[in-house]
Order: structure tokens, then sequence, then C-alpha cells
């Protein structure tokens, strides 16, 4: 995958790091002297472009034309949303990115801008400790299809409803999976037989309205 990050701020420099250690192509867009100077001092030299990421033949030098994602990451919003939109109806870059800075402004990222995904810290921060307060101990272990599915994992402990009952028998929120059972470090492929016992960490994959459902049906009883 190759993608265009415009912004050599925290935000970009770190994104850059992680995927140039997955292997994947990136070319990294920064104007900012004293930015430049950190991370030359970070990323291979290649990955680097200096110039502004608004200019067309800046983004054309880093190989807009061929990019699979760009990801605006810079400190300006107006920016950021004029990236995602030149870069779809200029160059068909198939997928945008883009940081908000100010949550005031999130509600004009979206399609009218050709931003596919926009990433705002401060709802993403809310929207996690929201999660973490409703599901108990129930751990989100990723998100699919743009957060309306998760894979969540749940350990069961001594005493929870769930021991002894086979998962065809349990009574699942209506689009949730049980994917795997991890039980004394073996990955078990879970059939419809398959009992529940103590010590389990189920593996299941589950929309966000099921999701609290699940965790109270996994759940040891209250204490009372």
């Amino acid at each position: 995958m190759f993608v265009i990050i415009a912004g050599g701020g925290r935000t970009g420099a770190q994104l850059a790091r992680i995927l140039v250690s997955q292997n994947h192509k990136v070319h990294l867009i920064e104007h900012r002297k004293e930015v430049l100077a950190r991370i030359h001092r970070e990323l291979p030299t290649e990955v680097v472009y200096e110039g502004n990421p608004i200019e067309p033949w800046v983004l054309e030098q880093a190989g807009i034309r061929e990019a699979d994602v760009l990801a605006a990451c810079t400190q300006s919003d107006e920016v950021n949303l004029t990236l995602c939109y030149f870069a779809r109806c200029r160059y068909q870059v198939p997928r945008t990115i883009a940081r908000i800075n100010n949550p005031h402004n999130a509600w004009l990222f979206d399609e009218k801008f050709h931003v596919d995904v926009a990433v705002n810290q401060a709802e993403i921060m809310a929207a996690i400790i929201e999660e973490e307060m409703s599901l108990g101990d129930m751990l989100t272990l990723l998100k699919l299809r743009r957060g309306h599915y998760s894979l969540v994992e749940e350990k069961i402990l001594p005493g929870a409803k769930v021991i002894g009952i086979p998962i065809k028998d349990l009574k699942l929120p209506e689009h949730c999976v049980i994917a795997a059972i991890i039980r004394n470090g073996e990955v078990i492929v879970p059939r419809g037989v398959t009992a529940i016992e103590p010590g389990d960490e189920i593996l299941a994959v589950i929309d966000h309205e099921g999701a609290k459902q699940l965790a109270e049906l996994l759940s040891p009883p209250e204490e009372t």
C-alpha cells in the first residue's frame, strides 16, 4: 500500500513510523524547517518530501497520482479538507483520511469534501471512555466496518452463568458470532456443542448494540 501523509507533526510522523515498520510505501510531506529537522532524524530520507502539501506540484512530486491513501494530518482543518477534496477530485486517490483539529469543525468532514475517514481525537477518547464504562471487563480488540462491528474478548470467570452451557444453547445477541475460544493457551474452533469452561477467553464478533448484552451474558453474577 502506498500512503501519502500531509503534515509531519507528531501525528503524521508517528503514523509514518508505524506504516514504514509494516513495510508500506510512505511519503510524508512537510514544509516547516524545524519539523523537517526532527523527522529527518526519525524517518528514512526517502520517506520525507519537503514542500507545502497544498501545492499541486509538491503532491505530484510525492507521487499523489499513484497513491492508494492520502492522510491529511496538518494542524489546519481547512488544509486537511482541501487536501482530501483535491486528492479525490483531481487525482482520484481511492481513500482519504483527515485529522480533525477543532471538534467544532467535525460536521464538515464527510462526503462533501470526500473525506472517507475523519479522525476526531476528542470523539475517540469519549467513545473509549463510554465503551469501557458500559462493557465492564470486556475488551474491544478491533473495530470492523467503520465501527459498526467489533472483535471483542471476554474471560470467563468462576461463577459465570454460561459455564457448562453449549454455545448452541446460549442466548446470544442477534448479530453475534463466537469466533474462537482460547483454553489453556490453545485456540479452539467453537462448535455448537462446545461448552464454556471457567478461564476460557471468548473471542466474538458483534455489533455495537449487542456488545453490552454479551458482556452481561458472559459475566459472573453480581455479588449481593
